[in-house]
């Protein structure tokens, strides 16, 4: 608002219409306060990856930075930022009978013996993947077995530069200095989306739930519940005890990051933020 401008999502999650109390989706008096875009645009029955994303989002900047000098790309998916802010290789296109068979030796099997072998093949991406969703395992694995190639090699960028590269960034983050804040929020963040009716959501996209859109926290957890595998007490435990791990997937994701100029979350953030911008703009 302080700088007229619109918002970018690059949330893997908000994209998707019928999940919105599990994404934290902005809320409607945000978004009529501010034009945002990338929320609401997919259904989780479509296969949507941050390779799509990419071109998508660097079509629509060419088009938005033609009415604004600043624009804000905003969100925790660290994939997608990298997509537009980096570029992508582009990945292979499915083998369908591989996936196929690495996806019964998964049902078969399970997890367990899928993330071995991906760990023999790419050991850089075992240590970041999350090793409870079959969809990244099972990607990953099958683009190691077709390229011959570890899977974050062709995640890292080495072509396909994007179309706005020479467009000037700065690269912010928010970050909670305290551990046990952060997870008393993460907590209470949780608690809040079930009573808003986070079970209730989950339940209606039950029968989509093979979806890899669903293979995510809050979702799969109550999925597991209602095939009666955990209590619901247990899956509302579960759901918090992942957010905290995915937040500490986050920290270490941009931690890497030297581009990043971080800033302390809480009173007063957005001032320092605009007082930041306004050197550059």
């Amino acid at each position: 608002q302080a700088f007229g401008s619109e918002i970018v999502s690059s949330d893997s999650r908000q994209i998707y219409r019928e999940m919105s109390i599990g994404t934290a989706k902005p809320t409607a008096e945000e978004l009529a306060a501010v034009p945002h875009h990338f929320i609401d645009t997919r259904s989780v029955s479509e296969d949507y990856s941050a390779g799509r994303y990419e071109e998508d989002a660097l079509r629509l900047l060419g088009e938005l930075f033609a009415k604004h000098d600043l624009l804000f790309l905003v969100g925790g998916s660290g994939l997608y930022i990298d997509a537009v802010c980096d570029g992508m290789d582009p990945l292979p296109a499915v083998d369908e009978g591989l996936r196929r068979r690495l996806t019964e030796r998964f049902r078969g099997d399970g997890l367990a013996p899928l993330l071995v072998e991906l760990e023999k093949y790419d050991p850089a991406y075992y240590r970041q993947v999350d090793r409870e969703n079959p969809h990244r395992v099972i990607r990953a694995l099958e683009v190691c077995l077709q390229t011959g190639r570890p899977y974050s090699s062709l995640r890292r960028g080495e072509g396909g530069a994007p179309t706005v590269e020479e467009v000037r960034r700065k690269h912010l983050a928010l970050q909670q200095e305290r551990a046990e804040l952060l997870y008393r929020r993460i907590d209470d963040r949780v608690d809040g989306m079930v009573a808003e009716g986070l079970e209730r959501e989950a339940r209606a996209l039950y029968p989509l739930r093979d979806c890899n859109a669903l293979q995510t926290v809050g979702y799969r957890e109550f999925f597991e519940y209602f095939d009666g595998k955990i209590t619901r007490d247990k899956a509302i435990e579960l759901i918090k005890r992942n957010s905290r791990r995915y937040a500490k997937r986050q920290q270490t994701w941009f931690g890497r990051d030297d581009r990043i100029e971080w800033f302390d979350g809480g009173e007063g953030c957005a001032e320092s933020i605009e007082k930041y911008l306004r050197k550059f703009v």
